[in-house]
């Protein structure tokens, strides 16, 4: 079971990650690819992964001996290269530290881990050139899905707090879970793990905001519970399992939709009336240019604007729609 606690003051900095973020979901796939309990749904996944995973990747399973990972490695970052670089930012000591506490009772230690320890640049170079090669195997091939999967999740969020409030955009984050007198209960999960903790799977655990605010991040390599960052003067951050249940897979070339993942969370229609709404448009010539009637057209874009993805301003007896920069990022428009 997993409690996670809020003030008043982290009521209004609960926030949806933006945009997906290549290393935390690099690090789930890999997490994911050592749990052998999710054979029926990854199997294939995993063994496709296992016979081509370069051996230029195996250092990372090095540095989760028992399944703990050293925290240093819990970043964010819009891109792979700004990811990469706040590992490689992490304080010396607090590196030092992680590894020690990671390797605890583990047994012998390899040597470039050690190398590591004391800060050696080889080292670095070796822990980058895993991480480099992992994600050209591992997540290169499906980032496009991703990023459309995280789109169609980050529509499906906020159109469910714009109609319903917080606490039931959070349930639906996590089935079973309910948001009770300042505390979001999580069911518990047999395979549930917190990034860096140091206790067992499943096992009970409460996270205190205190201010800090929480960043919800939908990951689509992992199955099993939450996905805690939980530093010291950061926001948390709370990677959760979304997508179809299934680790995303390659599509055949040319197969990709215009819409793809957004016609799955909002439907074709409104989707495309989203799309359209690009530039400034009056219900008459959305209608036309999607090829429905002006009723309907005005109906999806009622929706749209209750949502907060589009603004409707009237001049003299004309009625315009735009899409807001909110429904700009959800279409992937944003400069």
């Amino acid at each position: 079971m997993l409690h996670i606690r809020f003030t008043a003051e982290d009521m209004s900095r609960v926030r949806f990650a933006p945009r997906p973020s290549p290393v935390p979901e690099l690090h789930a796939a890999l997490l994911m690819l050592g749990a052998p309990h999710e054979g029926l749904l990854f199997g294939r996944w995993r063994g496709r992964l296992l016979r081509t995973l370069p051996g230029a990747a195996e250092p990372l399973g090095e540095l989760v001996p028992g399944g703990t990972a050293p925290r240093f490695l819990d970043v964010l970052g819009g891109t792979r290269e700004e990811g990469f670089a706040l590992i490689r930012a992490a304080r010396p000591g607090f590196v030092r530290s992680e590894l020690e506490r990671v390797y605890a009772g583990q047994g012998p230690v390899p040597l470039w881990v050690r190398a590591l320890h004391s800060g050696d640049a080889a080292a670095w170079g070796t822990l980058d050139r895993a991480q480099r090669a992992a994600y050209e195997t591992v997540l290169a091939p499906v980032w496009p899905l991703v990023q459309d999967l995280h789109r169609a999740e980050f529509t499906r969020y906020a159109l469910t707090a714009a109609e319903q409030g917080l606490a039931a955009a959070l349930a639906a984050v996590a089935p079973g879970s309910r948001l009770r007198d300042g505390v979001w209960e999580w069911p518990a999960s047999p395979t549930a793990r917190e990034i860096g903790a140091a206790g067992e799977v499943g096992e009970a655990r409460e996270v205190r905001l205190d201010g800090r605010g929480l960043v919800l991040l939908p990951t689509f390599h992992w199955r099993g519970g939450a996905l805690v960052q939980d530093l010291p003067d950061r926001p948390v951050v709370l990677a959760y399992p979304a997508g179809g249940g299934l680790p995303p897979a390659p599509e055949p070339r040319g197969a990709r939709s215009e819409d793809g993942g957004l016609a799955a969370a909002l439907g074709r229609t409104r989707a495309a009336v989203l799309r359209a709404l690009a530039e400034p448009r009056t219900t008459t010539d959305l209608a036309r240019r999607t090829g429905i009637g002006n009723a309907t057209a005005s109906a999806h874009a009622a929706a749209l604007r209750a949502a907060g993805l589009i603004t409707t301003t009237r001049t003299g007896r004309s009625v315009h729609h735009e899409q807001t920069p909110l429904g700009m990022l959800v279409v992937g428009t944003t400069p």
